[in-house]
């Protein structure tokens, strides 16, 4: 049995797709149901917080092989406006669910979900993950304590983990079983989604020192980024953190072009002013991973991502 928290959401889901396409039986868990597309995936369900006592016993009666941790809250702006949100979901719960795992699951692997947030600025791109991590925002910060807590369980305790840092996840499942809900907030999603309803598509930020003075981000497919997780429930993957990521940079601008010519559409584009906490440059190297699984893991690229992405919103 493998344990996904947030299974429910993006990432988790496809994650949770993957896994019941590789046979394994899956215990989802999240705040809200699965979507009809989702529900298949999932051998048993607990509809809560993951945190809480209901959940916290299931997982223990589930003796999981390995616990995928998804749930949490992801936005950088908003953890600047509301910090202690960011640091109780994020921080405090899994410290809660990490007592459970050392305490009455000590043979199980914990995969957690970090973020390429915990860069801040970071001093050179692409990022490596011995390159030092000083992050700008309260997510950012949440998720680094995270990566510490881990590391030290695992130094004291023998805490068996991976920490992967997602950089941009996008794109939606190939097969167009699952994607991102409506109203999400990525780039892509929210070009995609005012690109098949005529509406208006917004630019933060036109003065970064990058070529066309737009934000320059990594973008990697969410079903790549779910074969990691697949390939990081293998034993003989070090406990430590790897970077998950294309290894290219591409502007808000070029995300923008590539679209219009994939979709045949352009929505209109409206520019405000960068958002707090968001680096002008953020791009990595996934290397190590790489090394650790002795393959490239990722298959799919941008035109993959905004060509899937668009047939998950006009199904």
């Amino acid at each position: 049995m493998i344990v996904v928290t947030g299974a429910a959401g993006y990432i988790g889901g496809q994650i949770a797709l993957r896994l019941a396409d590789a046979d394994q039986k899956v215990l989802g868990i999240d705040l809200r149901p699965p979507h009809s597309g989702l529900v298949p995936a999932f051998t048993d369900f607990v509809q809560g917080d993951f945190a809480e006592e209901a959940a916290l016993t299931k997982i223990i009666e589930a003796q999981p092989t390995a616990i995928i941790h998804c749930a949490g809250t992801s936005l950088v702006g908003p953890s600047v406006k509301n910090p202690a949100e960011y640091y109780r979901n994020n921080v405090a719960k899994t410290m809660a669910l990490l007592d459970i795992v050392t305490q009455a699951l000590p043979k199980t692997r914990f995969i957690f979900s970090s973020s390429a947030a915990v860069y801040g600025e970071p001093i050179m791109n692409p990022c490596h993950e011995v390159d030092p991590c000083e992050p700008i925002s309260p997510y950012g910060e949440s998720k680094r304590m995270v990566e510490q807590i881990l590391a030290s369980y695992h130094r004291a305790y023998g805490l068996d983990y991976v920490a992967f840092r997602y950089f941009n996840a996008c794109g939606a499942d190939p097969e167009g079983r699952h994607g991102q809900d409506a109203g999400a907030t990525h780039l892509i999603a929210r070009l995609l989604e005012a690109t098949r309803d005529d509406g208006t598509f917004k630019i933060y930020g036109v003065d970064y020192p990058t070529d066309d003075g737009t934000c320059v981000r990594d973008y990697v497919h969410v079903d790549d980024i779910a074969h990691a997780h697949i390939l990081a429930l293998d034993p003989k993957i070090e406990s430590s953190v790897y970077n998950l990521a294309e290894g290219t940079g591409t502007s808000v601008k070029q995300v923008v072009e590539q679209a219009m010519t994939i979709t045949g559409k352009r929505p209109e584009i409206m520019f405000g002013a960068a958002r707090p906490g968001d680096p002008a440059l953020l791009t990595a190297n996934s290397d190590k991973f790489d090394r650790a699984v002795g393959m490239r893991w990722r298959t799919y690229n941008l035109t993959d991502v905004i060509m899937h992405t668009w047939s998950w919103y006009v199904r």
